[in-house]
């Protein structure tokens, strides 16, 4: 397949292969390199009736000197543990999560974008309960799935600020409910509430804590992160919240910078205390906010990109292809 780099978008191409490994017995098996990209469920499969479905998202990168590395895999790997357990779920071993990655990048090396074009190689490692059950119990058997996609720069002019709406009518996910968790049912629960967001013009919802409608809790799939006027990087702390593995970064990256940097809840007063506001993760890392309608009113931060995100997003992007030293070793090399 002949791929033209220069106009990757963030879109599903199929591949050259996919891995897979099965879960039966207690045990996961070897692992499978396939190039069907179909799968044959049970019509009783537990991801299917009950949920039992969950998914990580990170990227590979041809880097600089032409080797390929992914961005801190090892974090998936934990965060998608947190998510298995929650729901019942076989747990992934650490070393197979990845062996699944290094197999699946090395079986489809050239489905990575040259170094120079933006672009990259998405990773997409998806957790199914294949078990039958009409009862609502955990499965007995379970696949574990690596599919990779190349994808191309989210911003091919420049990162352009997007406006954000809050939403009022609907909440992202319940106090103590599997917002912290990456659950596909999350991202079904988020459609219509994005869907409105378009409808009146805007690009991303917020959403507040569902309990009292007062606190930033995060964009619709995105941590949120505002820079105050002071020089502070502030970003929400809840339990209902995804934690971003970008946004872990980005704490890092500006305490280096020498920045003061605070988890805390962040009440919806404080939006107008911020010098920039970003909306931050794994497909786009930052994305500028322009403006947010709050209650009928616009609280604005600017029509450019702001310079603390702007500095931010090209050193996380710079360690990413090999361009800026990688002090916390967080590129694996393949």
């Amino acid at each position: 397949m002949k791929i033209d780099w220069a106009n990757l978008g963030f879109n599903y191409i199929p591949a050259k292969s996919h891995i897979r490994y099965t879960y039966e017995n207690g045990a996961w098996n070897s692992g499978v390199l396939s190039t069907d990209h179909n799968i044959t469920l049970p019509i009783a499969a537990t991801c299917l009736h009950y949920g039992q479905a969950a998914f990580e998202g990170l990227k590979a990168f041809r880097c600089k000197d032409g080797k390929v590395r992914v961005f801190r895999p090892s974090e998936n790997s934990a965060r998608m543990n947190l998510t298995l357990r929650h729901i019942l779920a076989a747990e992934v071993p650490e070393e197979i999560f990845i062996e699944a990655i290094r197999r699946v990048i090395a079986d489809n090396i050239e489905y990575v974008p040259p170094y120079g074009t933006g672009g990259s190689l998405y990773v997409r490692p998806l957790h199914i309960g294949s078990g039958s059950r009409i009862g609502i119990a955990p499965s007995d058997k379970y696949e574990f799935i690596v599919l990779v996609v190349p994808v191309g720069p989210y911003y091919k002019a420049g990162m352009k600020p997007v406006d954000s709406l809050v939403i009022e009518d609907f909440d992202r996910a319940a106090p103590k409910g599997t917002g912290h968790i990456k659950v596909a049912g999350n991202y079904g629960a988020s459609l219509m509430p994005q869907h409105i967001t378009k409808e009146r013009g805007f690009q991303v919802p917020l959403f507040l804590d569902a309990k009292s409608h007062e606190y930033i809790e995060e964009f619709g799939t995105s941590n949120f992160f505002g820079i105050t006027k002071d020089g502070k990087y502030v970003t929400p702390d809840s339990h209902s919240i995804l934690q971003s593995i970008t946004n872990k970064s980005l704490m890092e990256i500006a305490s280096d910078m020498g920045m003061t940097v605070e988890k805390r809840p962040i009440h919806k007063s404080e939006l107008e205390s911020f010098a920039e506001v970003g909306a931050c993760g794994t497909a786009v890392v930052i994305t500028p906010i322009r403006k947010i309608l709050i209650e009928g009113k616009s609280v604005f931060y600017g029509d450019e990109c702001g310079p603390v995100l702007k500095k931010l997003y090209e050193e996380v992007t710079g360690i990413q292809y090999g361009e800026r030293p990688d002090k916390h070793n967080w590129m694996l090399e393949l």
